[in-house]
């Protein structure tokens, strides 16, 4: 009989960056077959929902080039990826830092399938205020977002628990 207690896996991450991959590229897909670019659907006073192109990162950044910026943010996605999983696959039980991770994991790599399917990234959440709009986004930006604020959470409660524990 077995008494070692079980190491935790990675699959339950992966299962997570799989739900937010296929959550941001439905959303997108339904975008794509209802909206012609730049047509908009009002929500609220502040909120439209919003077909656009970025061909750059994030806020737009880069899309003004010709073009190589693309092949630039496929392979740091790619990178990204390689590294997340790396880091998933050595801490495993950290259940936070594992969902941040997770979550950066889902969205990068659904921005990088719209970069390869399509040549840009097809944001449609359209936030706006005074005439003045923040940049279109999308459900893989969100949970990159949110992943990198739980890093940072993480690292906080890292460092508290550390230094509570040395004193």
């Amino acid at each position: 009989m077995n008494t070692t207690p079980s190491r935790p896996h990675i699959w339950p991450w992966l299962a997570w960056a799989l739900l937010v991959l296929l959550l941001d590229q439905l959303t997108k897909q339904w975008i794509l077959q209802h909206y012609a670019l730049w047509d908009s659907t009002p929500v609220t006073s502040f909120f439209n929902i919003v077909r656009a192109h970025n061909t750059g990162a994030a806020f737009s950044f880069l899309a003004s080039h010709d073009g190589w910026q693309r092949w630039l943010f496929v392979g740091i996605g790619v990178g990204a990826t390689v590294l997340i999983v790396w880091q998933l696959r050595r801490h495993p039980g950290h259940k936070l830092f594992c969902l941040a991770l997770a979550s950066i994991l889902g969205g990068a790599i659904g921005n990088v399938l719209d970069r390869l399917i399509h040549g840009y990234v097809v944001d449609f959440l359209d936030f706006h205020w005074g005439g003045r709009h923040f940049p279109a986004f999308n459900v893989a930006d969100i949970s990159i977002c949110v992943g990198a604020a739980l890093l940072i959470l993480d690292e906080l409660l890292r460092s508290r628990r550390e230094s509570s524990g040395s004193s």
